[in-house]
């Protein structure tokens, strides 16, 4: 439906200049080159030249640099020493799209990437299918029109559709109707009626991929099954929650098994088993602590059975913060599914994005304000949706985006090396007489370059054997057993730790044994502040969770000096966190906000919407019934209207 077009606009992106300037961004400025020549030569026959601005050239000339002429130039350029020197010319997108072929090179491709823009198919209108495929319709529409219906809607039209069928056709339909039925009721079942059926899979969150998931199970009508789901309810509004709850039980009652990790309240509140593991994170977790009935764990007194009675909870202060005066106003986004709004964005505030699911907050947010700043502060290459105008970017000086994505593809990636607090360590390594004497530089220190690394597992610390059909498995170095290092590396001790040693730490033990280095315990301070002590210094990022990821790019980002002006986005932040996480965090982006900051979170936990300074809310539905902003303002605000979000947000600020 969709193919990638040379963008003029990103070939000449300012028209005052002339092509010896550098108007032409793929050429850059002149060089003394075949190809200047040849454009000389056009603009020459075109009573023009290379100084001339390209908005002063005729339209033909800049036709002919762009698509090329099969006119054969006369090349004049006194270091050939000959003017007759003729050749075609095949022009700029030709050239281009040669760079993007499958056999050039990535970096070539990547090059040819910033002047390419993806835009519908002329052809087949974004439909996918040729003219004769579409000609076929039942009841007035075709297959494609179908795909693009809300699943909602095409339900509803399913419903009715015999309606417009003769007694034959009826006949022909009733066992093919029936299934469509019974599919698309197990997707609005699970609270994806606002998605379409042509919706691309790599759009979908991972909650939404995994009710998908979910749908076609319940649709199977297996008995006697385990189901095990990680976080069904990642980017659910409590609304769709319960739905979810109902298609679980009705999985259950058709005679399967659910075991659930979850850390909903609603949802461990209606399950028949509860199995609480703690009693905290890292090394002081790994026991049950509890397991047994919701009824029975509300009398213990495990952590989380304090949050589900409410003998503890998430306090927030009443008293909202006023911001610095200052807002960016983002005004006509139509992206999506968003109905032309325009949105006000206070800062120096904690601002919350809500809505059902699919009411166009990741459009507004993810998909619109955050690439527009990109392509300001950082020239990214991301094509915001389209919008109007945005104002009040002057009062901002730079964007973090805090996702839940993997810290690094690699097991060599880390918390040390990602915060940079791994070069420290390795620099109070260096300064220990032992290695003065042995003459050891920091490489010495790293697994990522030989000298000091063990080179029997590369620095790894572990061997990949490939399992044919079977994921691969991880056998320990035999050399450095798991070390990374090699016997004289290991010898250089601090405080009688080596630098494996010091990399097999927690952020607990680390803070404790690095209190006196200002340099190292400032960054690993921050990863504890986070609620992240209980995970290892040198443990692979590949093994981290999402929630996990995320935090550790928070601390990174807090142990860097903020200048007061940043703006934070954070997607869903809460998914995999505990209610005492989700305390540690809110702690953690107060405090960003104290220091002049504005923070945006897309969210649907109300413990941290009741936090908020300002919420934006969206909706109504999800889908095509979706895309406006219902209301906005502090959250005593918000709860009066007759939203989804505020009826659910008034029992929670009176409780």
């Amino acid at each position: 439906g969709y193919v990638n077009i040379i963008d003029k606009n990103k070939i000449i992106p300012n028209d005052e200049k002339s092509i010896y300037e550098g108007g032409i961004v793929p050429l850059g400025k002149y060089k003394n080159s075949l190809i200047f020549w040849q454009i000389a030569a056009i603009c020459e026959k075109y009573d023009s030249s290379l100084k001339t601005p390209i908005k002063n050239l005729p339209e033909e000339a800049l036709d002919d640099i762009l698509n090329g002429t099969d006119e054969r130039l006369q090349i004049k350029n006194e270091s050939l020493g000959t003017s007759n020197y003729f050749l075609s010319f095949d022009g700029l997108i030709k050239y281009i799209e040669i760079q993007q072929q499958s056999d050039a090179s990535s970096q070539a491709q990547k090059w040819a990437g910033q002047f390419v823009t993806t835009a519908t198919c002329p052809l087949c209108e974004g439909h996918r299918l040729n003219k004769e495929a579409l000609h076929y319709r039942i009841a007035g529409k075709n297959i494609a029109d179908l795909a693009d219906m809300d699943i909602s809607e095409l339900y509803e039209w399913v419903n009715h559709v015999e309606e417009y069928l003769s007694p034959q056709q009826r006949k022909i339909a009733a066992e093919i109707l029936k299934e469509i039925r019974n599919r698309l009721h197990f997707l609005v079942d699970v609270g994806l009626d606002y998605l379409s059926l042509n919706r691309a899979s790599a759009t979908l969150s991972g909650g939404e991929s995994q009710r998908i998931r979910l749908a076609t199970q319940i649709g199977s009508q297996l008995v006697n099954v385990l189901y095990i789901l990680d976080e069904p309810s990642i980017g659910l509004h409590q609304r769709d929650n319960t739905r979810l709850i109902q298609s679980l039980k009705e999985l259950r009652d058709m005679g399967n098994s659910i075991i659930v990790v979850e850390h909903d309240k609603e949802m461990m509140l209606e399950a028949d088993y509860i199995v609480d593991l703690g009693p905290r994170a890292g090394r002081l977790g790994g026991n049950i602590v509890f397991a047994g009935t919701p009824k029975e764990m509300l009398k213990t007194d495990t952590l989380t059975a304090r949050y589900l009675t409410g003998k503890k909870e998430i306090e927030f202060a009443p008293q909202r913060r006023t911001g610095n005066g200052k807002k960016i106003i983002l005004s006509g986004a139509t992206g999506n599914n968003l109905k032309n709004v325009t949105v006000e964005f206070p800062l120096g505030k904690f601002i919350c994005i809500t809505g059902v699911s699919g009411s166009g907050k990741s459009s507004l947010i993810n998909g619109t304000l955050q690439p527009i700043i990109s392509q300001k502060f950082y020239r990214s290459l991301q094509n915001p949706l389209p919008y109007e105008k945005i104002e009040g970017l002057e009062n901002i000086d730079k964007i973090v985006t805090v996702d839940q994505s993997p810290l690094g593809r690699t097991p060599r990636s880390n918390p040390a090396t990602y915060t940079g607090v791994f070069a420290d360590i390795r620099n109070v390594f260096v300064e220990l007489p032992e290695a003065k004497i042995r003459g050891y530089k920091p490489g010495r220190f790293s697994f990522n370059i030989p000298g000091g690394r063990c080179e029997v597992c590369g620095g790894n610390g572990y061997k990949t054997i490939e399992m044919n059909f079977l994921p691969d498995v991880l056998v320990p170095c035999e050399a450095c057993h798991g070390k990374r290092y090699n016997r004289e590396t290991l010898e250089v001790r601090f405080k009688g730790k080596s630098i494996a040693d010091v990399l097999d730490m927690t952020i607990n033990q680390a803070v404790e044994f690095f209190e006196n280095i200002p340099s190292i315990i400032s960054k690993i301070k921050v990863l504890q502040d986070v609620g992240l002590g209980y995970i290892k210094l040198g443990q692979p990022s590949t093994t981290l969770s999402g929630g996990e990821s995320q935090r550790v790019k928070l601390a990174a980002e807090l142990s860097k000096r903020d200048t007061g002006k940043t703006l934070y986005i954070l997607d869903e932040p809460t998914t995999g966190l505990h209610f005492e996480d989700i305390r540690v965090l809110l702690s953690v982006l107060n405090r960003l906000v104290d220091k002049g900051n504005t923070v945006i979170v897309i969210e649907h936990n109300l413990d941290i919407i009741k936090c908020a300074d300002h919420i934006i809310d969206m909706g109504p539905e999800g889908g095509k019934n979706g895309g406006y902003v219902l209301t906005t303002g502090t959250p005593e605000e918000v709860c009066v209207q007759n939203t989804f979000t505020a009826r659910y947000l008034k029992t929670e600020l009176k409780g």
